[in-house]
């Protein structure tokens, strides 16, 4: 028994003397996870540590407003927890200003915006349905409602019959034509490596405000896998799960002091009121963690254990958009090996043999969001657990069995056992 399942088990007993339904939700969540290959790109296991601040007393206080400046009394504590916090990312990133309280990754763009715009202004994304994020612009989110998007499209390569690079030129050529206020780079399912300077220089050609989203790559850029956004963007947000592995939280940093007095504006009072002080503790904790030297082996592993993820699929026949990965994930499209397969189908049989995993858009997409013609995969939650790269080869055949497979029911409850019995020989952290 790993200590992560004690500690839930420990837990798991005060709430189901005071509340047995809630509890035995619990209890089967914790044994989803335990059964099954975690390939979500966006989802990681934390350590207990990281969990059990996340359930600490320190989320009975109102702290509303920032270090030495709170609008409650008793908050001497949590001052010292939101500055250890925050010196802690600092180094982590290397920048001089961070804000650790955004409750979210879409919380910590929309903060960013209300820092840098005016409704009605313009900006820059990378056109969504090939690896935006929903605050990028989305006409259903406030990025699109209360602004104006512009974007830039990946760059097919005619000689390899590829979509999945970006389009410098095009960045540089949407700036030059539209005047974005500000440039979005960072993305949810970009399998490569960013080239930030030359965004920097696109950026320049407009005097727009560079941002760069790596709720994806922070723990690879915190660990040198990535190379870093700064010195060459303005602002840098990120959630602080994923590759990051702490809680579920957001954090804004920036090496300008204007705009981390106005990005705190924004947070606070600007789009939240207090703090999550039990997440700020467990962010403190996390950033210790990825300050330690085993972090950076852990973030080469997610990269080495996705390229060999992705070599694996591909050897199996099928086509990976940009044709691999340089980071921690990738996203397989359907669209020559199974023309007659959605992403959403795809995940739903991985997911009955115990692969959780999340559709995805595809460049060009013909299909909706709620469809698409693929599915992402990312190698973080199973670096975690333990997995390698020769363990890379067993999940391919594992995915390849199941989209052969038809959905046939009982071949998935085979390849489910199967699977299970691999997740039993990789327990959760501890």
């Amino acid at each position: 028994m790993t200590a992560q399942t004690e500690s839930v088990i420990s837990q798991f007993d005060v709430i189901a003397a005071s509340d047995p339904q809630v509890a035995e939700i619990i209890r089967l969540e914790q044994q989803r996870q335990d059964d099954t290959l975690e390939l979500i790109a966006s989802e990681n296991h934390t350590s207990p540590a990281v969990m059990a601040a996340t359930g600490s007393c320190m989320t009975n206080k109102y702290c509303e407003g920032y270090v030495g400046k709170r609008y409650y009394s008793g908050c001497a504590l949590y001052d010292d927890v939101e500055r250890l916090a925050i010196e802690r990312v600092t180094k982590l990133f290397g920048c001089k200003y961070a804000n650790v309280q955004p409750h979210s990754g879409a919380n910590a763009n929309t903060a960013a915006f209300v820092a840098t715009l005016e409704p009605g202004d313009t900006f820059s994304s990378i056109v969504l349905s090939e690896g935006g994020h929903l605050t990028h612009g989305s006409p259903v989110n406030i990025s699109g409602k209360w602004f104006k998007p512009v974007h830039y499209p990946l760059v097919y390569d005619q000689a390899r019959d590829d979509f999945g690079h970006i389009d410098y030129d095009a960045v540089l050529e949407v700036c030059k034509q539209h005047k974005p206020k500000l440039l979005i780079c960072g993305y949810s399912a970009y399998p490569r490596t960013i080239d930030f300077a030359k965004f920097r220089e696109a950026a320049d050609s407009c005097g727009a405000v560079l941002m760069a989203d790596i709720a994806h790559i922070a723990g690879l850029v915190a660990a040198g896998v990535h190379p870093s956004p700064f010195p060459h963007c303005d602002i840098v947000t990120t959630t602080t799960h994923k590759t990051l592995r702490g809680p579920r939280g957001g954090l804004i940093m920036t090496n300008d002091e204007e705009l981390s007095k106005k990005i705190d504006r924004a947070v606070f009072p600007g789009i939240q009121g207090g703090p999550l002080m039990h997440v700020v503790a467990a962010k403190a904790v996390a950033f210790g963690e990825a300050l330690n030297p085993g972090f950076k082996t852990y973030c080469q592993k997610i990269v080495t254990n996705a390229a060999a993820l992705a070599k694996a699929l591909m050897d199996l026949g099928y086509t990976l958009t940009s044709r691999g990965t340089d980071n921690h994930l990738m996203v397989m499209d359907f669209r020559k090996s199974h023309p007659d397969l959605t992403g959403k189908i795809a995940a739903l049989w991985l997911e009955q043999a115990g692969i959780i995993t999340s559709k995805s858009t595809i460049p060009q997409d013909d299909r909706s969001p709620f469809q698409t013609s693929g599915v992402r995969l990312g190698t973080p939650a199973l670096t975690t657990r333990g997995l390698g790269e020769a363990d890379m080869a067993v999940v391919a055949d594992l995915i390849h069995r199941v989209i052969s497979s038809g959905g046939d029911e009982t071949q998935l409850a085979q390849i489910l056992e199967e699977v299970r019995s691999v997740a039993q020989r990789f327990p959760m952290p501890h």
